[in-house]
């Protein structure tokens, strides 16, 4: 009897290390919860570990995905729109990150998609204050989940994201560094980022005319907010900045006849821009950041899921409705959203050792490419020179031409063709080999 003790006891502690997550909303093992980053600040985070054909997860990296707004949902949009095992109708997706290394969606920040706040009092205003909510996350999941303190850590992120992702990959590192947190921190990737708002809004008049989608008479009055966005910027009036950030977004609405700012490819419908005339200056700009514009009917299929069925498979408390913060989330953050983090991505690059890539889809208007490249020409950093004087090369996936790279000392670039905002959606192939070459799985 106790030999038949000591092997029941034996089995079930094989059967604790091989379980390492449930089953979820979807296929494959999952796990999720909350991190009280703070008292009254709530963060949500849903881990998928990889379904890919290994002996061990912690064969593949884990790799983080934050979404942008501030305010949008990682685990809404990102999840079910872009990168996650099953699509917004319930449909598995071919192209799921998750089939090659396990993926962590944070809810980020605080009040965005299940993260919420007990009152006002505990939203974050700053970049910074962002990245240390974070870096709190990152401490409450390694202590919930040891085993990832060893597996590389990529950090990718989207829009908005490309403002708070490298301040949190900074920070994390430096706590890394003081011994607060173990992590295997290797690398931050911006996807289509927001990094330079100025740069990117600079960018909106030329893009357009370039591509035929505004004549001149639109070129020049876009021309002329996008300037006054750029002097409310020098002058660092950042409040007044963002709203006039909104007036440029409405000139390129009347010029182009509303045209589809996350690709300009994309059809829309002829309405459009009429149906937009009778939204608030404020009702905008958040449908443009947070809610992505995407249709109403693709909206509400989305809200449905997230406060219907994932809601109820995830168990997440009554009191929570998903995305019921994400515009006061949004609010709060207008004094920031202007300001950019060019020398948060210096000192990345100076002063840690990790790497650092930024993707780029070509027909993205909201953060097009010919912004991020002026932005990025302004980094100053040691490797700079090697940088610029590196060859750009193709990117070819089964022998199609699918973009482009460029990369010297830590820093990555990378042009991705027929993709606009959504990336991950738009273009899997090409994003498919940014995951392998820049994290190096497999």
């Amino acid at each position: 009897m106790e030999i038949l003790n000591r092997s029941l006891a034996i089995l079930l502690l094989c059967f604790v290390a091989l379980a390492h997550g449930k089953p979820g909303y979807g296929p494959g093992e999952q796990d999720w919860g909350y991190v009280d980053v703070r008292p009254g600040a709530h963060m949500f985070y849903w881990l998928y570990y990889t379904t890919a054909d290994v002996a061990s997860y912690k064969e593949r990296p884990l790799v983080i995905w934050l979404q942008g707004g501030p305010g949008a949902s990682s685990t809404g949009y990102g999840n079910f729109e872009e990168l996650g095992p099953v699509d917004l109708y319930g449909d598995n997706r071919n192209w799921t990150w998750v089939k090659d290394m396990n993926v962590l969606f944070i809810d980020n920040p605080v009040g965005s998609g299940y993260s919420y706040v007990d009152t006002a009092a505990y939203y974050t205003a700053t970049n910074k204050e962002i990245s240390l909510d974070l870096v709190e996350l990152m401490k409450g999941f390694y202590a919930k989940h040891p085993e990832f303190e060893t597996v590389p850590l990529h950090i990718f992120c989207e829009s908005y994201g490309g403002k708070m992702a490298p301040e949190f990959a900074l920070e994390l590192y430096y706590a890394k560094e003081r011994g607060e947190i173990k992590s295997n921190l290797q690398s931050v990737a911006l996807g289509d980022p927001w990094t330079s708002p100025i740069d990117s809004v600079l960018a909106w008049g030329p893009f357009l005319l370039e591509m035929g989608i505004v004549d001149h008479d639109g070129y020049d009055e876009i021309m002329k907010a996008a300037n006054l966005t750029a002097e409310l910027v020098e002058a660092e009036r950042w409040i007044q900045s963002t709203a006039q950030w909104g007036m440029t977004q409405m000139e390129v609405m009347k010029a182009s006849k509303g045209v589809d700012f996350y690709n300009v490819l994309k059809q829309t419908r002829g309405d459009r821009f009429s149906r937009q005339l009778l939204q608030t200056p404020e009702e905008r700009i958040y449908r443009t950041m947070v809610k992505f514009d995407i249709d109403e009917d693709r909206d509400q299929l989305l809200e449905n899921l997230m406060r219907g069925p994932v809601a109820e498979t995830l168990g997440i408390p009554l009191n929570v409705k998903w995305g019921s913060q994400s515009g006061s989330t949004f609010d709060v953050h207008r004094t920031d959203f202007m300001k950019p983090v060019i020398h948060i991505v210096n000192e990345l690059l100076d002063k840690t050792p990790l790497k650092v890539g930024v993707f780029s889809g070509g027909l993205d208007l909201i953060c097009a490419t010919p912004g991020t490249v002026n932005w990025i020409d302004k980094l100053n950093w040691s490797k700079r020179d090697e940088y610029l004087a590196a060859k750009r090369i193709a990117i070819s996936v089964d022998r199609i031409l699918e973009g482009y790279q460029k990369s010297g000392g830590n820093f990555n670039m990378y042009w991705i063709n027929r993709s606009g905002h959504m990336a991950p959606a738009d273009n899997p192939a090409a994003i498919g080999h940014v995951l392998r070459e820049f994290t190096g799985f497999g």
